[in-house]
C-alpha cells in the first residue's frame, strides 16, 4: 500500500477549472497595489498571457500535496513565478 500512495502522489495531475486569461486576472488585481500583484502582472505580460503561469503553478503545487495546498502556499509560488 505505501508503494502505491507513493506511486499515486508522485504522479498526480493537477489542472484549473474554468477560462482564464490575462484580462481576468487584471480583473481580479484591479485595486491590488502591492509589489506582488504589479509583478504578476508584469510578468504576465511578458510572457504574453496566463498559459505558462498555470503549467508552472500546477507543477509547483504538486510538490506541496502532501503538506497541504493553502492561500499561503499559492500565494508564494505566484510571487515566485512573477520574479522568475
Amino acid at each position: 500500500m505505501k508503494e502505491l500512495v507513493k506511486y499515486l502522489l508522485d504522479n498526480v495531475y493537477l489542472d484549473f477549472q474554468g477560462e482564464i486569461t490575462i484580462e481576468t486576472v487584471r480583473q481580479f488585481l484591479r485595486g491590488d497595489d502591492s509589489r506582488e500583484a504589479k509583478a504578476l502582472l508584469a510578468k504576465l505580460i511578458e510572457d504574453k498571457g496566463v498559459d505558462d503561469l498555470l503549467i508552472t503553478l500546477a507543477d509547483c503545487l504538486k510538490d506541496h500535496i502532501r503538506t497541504g495546498v493553502n492561500d499561503q502556499v499559492v500565494r508564494e509560488q505566484l510571487s515566485l513565478y512573477a520574479e522568475s
